[in-house]
């Protein structure tokens, strides 16, 4: 079986998915005729509270499609299936909390990280705003259940504890650090990405044997890179120049615009990529600054919206502005790019950059009128941008999606 599963990934590239709402299915693949056991019907849940539970269980579906074992597979949004104050509050609200006042949002990460306290109060509130999505699920009843956002979690471990379904959920956390509202009692696998998480776990009564270093799951894509020169020509940029790709996440938070202005003082000559994702006003913004500059700048910028190719950026990167969530630090350390620090959001993000800089993976700007010299000192120093690079690479986890899936489905 180890031989027949990464055949079939060579042999097929994209899982070709029917899009209806907010459930995304894909077909079984053509390998499963190979697979001598039943077929496994697959629901992989996530919460668009950000948008990197989402990429992760999108990233798990690319992986789940390949394996042979695979029957039917699903992706939920759990928030299309709760009342509209519960989806407001996890959604719209947490966004605007982001960025009106990030202190706020790092409160009340620190006073909900208690384990194992008020789950009763917490699991009723949720219960009572997604009855619909208790339904759907039971009605569904998946072999594998994946959570990459902890309400689904929650609720799906509620549903077996009541023999409401077969799967207890295995759970991806999709930050390196564990905060308390992953934890249930009820689970069949957690998957975390660092050993120290898994320390923590351990000492909470997670069962040892039922925790995987497995890393956060990213895209298949980011396995087979272009080298950064042949990733340039692709993208239309200059091959042989210096390139920090700033990174806004996939709703354009962050002080982008103003990052885009101080990297204009840099000495050297050199080439910014910045990612507005969805955020049209920033991508408006971006478009703005780069039509400023006009041709022959000293450090041209090149504006880019939503995309489906963060890899091809990657690779095409020597560094990486951005605020540390899960994915698109997950996205960058998988590509052996390091990462420039900026404005952390209080609780998780703050968490996230400790691991990285104590890893040698990453360097932080405090205050953006010191950015270009930041990256100056970088560019004037290779082999310590090198180092950077290469303890990246070694905290990353390409194949994080594919060990999940194997742990699940054999293989």
């Amino acid at each position: 079986m180890h031989e027949i599963w990464p055949h079939w990934v060579v042999a097929h590239e994209s899982a070709h998915a029917a899009i209806s709402g907010d459930r995304h299915r894909v077909a079984p693949p053509p390998a499963a005729a190979l697979w001598p056991g039943r077929r496994k019907k697959i629901l992989l849940l996530s919460a668009s509270a950000g948008a990197g539970h989402g990429r992760a269980a999108g990233a798990l579906m690319e992986d789940f499609s390949r394996h042979p074992a695979a029957g039917e597979i699903a992706h939920w949004d759990m928030l299309q299936y709760a009342t509209g104050i519960f989806r407001y509050a996890y959604s719209r609200g947490y966004l605007n909390l982001v960025k009106i006042s990030p202190g706020t949002m790092g409160w009340i990460y620190g006073r909900t990280d208690q384990p194992w306290k008020n789950q009763k109060l917490r699991l009723a509130f949720e219960k009572y705003n997604a009855p619909r999505f208790l339904r759907a699920v039971t009605s569904f009843n998946p072999d594998v259940i994946v959570c990459t956002h902890f309400t689904p979690a929650n609720l799906t471990a509620f549903l077996y504890d009541k023999k409401k379904i077969a799967a207890p959920p295995a759970i991806a956390i999709t930050d390196l650090d564990c905060h308390a509202m992953w934890l249930v009692r009820s689970y069949e696998r957690y998957f975390v990405a660092l050993d120290e998480t898994r320390a923590y776990l351990e000492q909470l009564g997670i069962q040892p044997e039922r925790i995987t270093v497995s890393g956060i799951p990213v895209h298949p894509a980011f396995r087979q890179l272009a080298d950064k020169q042949a990733a340039r020509q692709k993208l239309g940029l200059a091959p042989h120049l210096f390139t920090v790709l700033v990174c806004a996440g996939g709703h354009g938070i962050g002080p982008i615009a103003s990052c885009i202005r101080e990297l204009r003082r840099l000495e050297s000559p050199a080439q910014v990529v910045a990612i507005a994702g969805r955020a049209e006003a920033l991508k408006n913004t971006l478009d703005a600054l780069a039509a400023q500059q006009g041709a022959g700048a000293r450090v041209p910028l090149t504006a880019v919206g939503f995309t489906m190719c963060m890899e091809l950026y990657m690779a095409a990167a020597d560094i990486v502005i951005t605020k540390p969530g899960g994915l698109t630090t997950s996205e960058a350390l998988a590509a052996g790019v390091p990462l420039c620090i900026i404005n952390p959001l209080p609780g998780q993000e703050e968490r996230n950059s400790d691991h990285l800089l104590e890893a040698g993976a990453a360097i932080r700007c405090n205050n953006l009128p010191t950015l270009p010299h930041k990256i100056q000192q970088l560019i004037n120093n290779p082999d310590r941008l090198a180092q950077l690079a290469a303890n990246a690479r070694a905290m990353g986890r390409p194949l994080a999606g594919q060990t999940i899936v194997r742990c699940l489905l054999g293989g």
